[in-house]
């Protein structure tokens, strides 16, 4: 598995990639409570790969799975008491965590977490944070075996528009 920054071209099959997870989660348990054509979007991609913060993990010529490694948080992180108090120039945000259902099971999470991890370690940053839907217990397993640590549970205020209120804030110090 190789993982680097998405690039203009991976957009149509991050797209096709969006659209088949939330098609799974759709027939399937939708732990994340992501909805097609609202979140993730081509425009996630777009967005993350412009910003330059995007990357992919490919195996065997696919795009197996991908995330976002930004410095913006969400306004409501503001309101848990973190680990670390530095400034998020010195953190990353963990942001739509994707693994195409093909590869669930494969270790393309620990992976990318693996990646994040030491990309963070290269480049001096503190640590890395993220949430999870209080009801995504699959990705909470997945952090919490991999060494992210349990801060807060916050609104992150995008009740109305998908339904989720409450999130579960980690935070791994590097």
């Amino acid at each position: 598995m190789k993982i680097e920054k998405g690039r203009t071209q991976d957009v149509d099959e991050l797209e096709r990639l969006y659209d088949d997870l939330n098609d799974y989660l759709a027939a399937n348990i939708n732990y994340p409570g992501w909805k097609k054509g609202i979140y993730p979007v081509r425009q996630t991609a777009e967005n993350g790969i412009t910003e330059g913060n995007l990357y992919v993990a490919r195996t065997g010529g696919r795009i197996a799975g991908s995330l976002i490694l930004t410095h913006k948080p969400e306004v409501a992180y503001a309101k848990a008491k973190w680990n670390t108090e530095d400034d998020y120039d010195m953190i990353f945000v963990i942001k739509t965590f994707i693994v195409h259902p093909e590869y669930f099971g494969k270790s393309v999470a620990k992976s990318m977490l693996d990646f994040a991890c030491d990309l963070a370690a290269e480049q001096g940053i503190v640590s890395i944070r993220l949430d999870a839907y209080e009801s995504n217990m699959p990705a909470i397993r997945l952090y919490e075996k991999n060494g992210f640590n349990y801060v807060d549970t916050v609104d992150l205020g995008i009740g109305e528009t998908y339904g989720l209120k409450w999130f579960r804030l980690y935070e791994k110090v590097i």
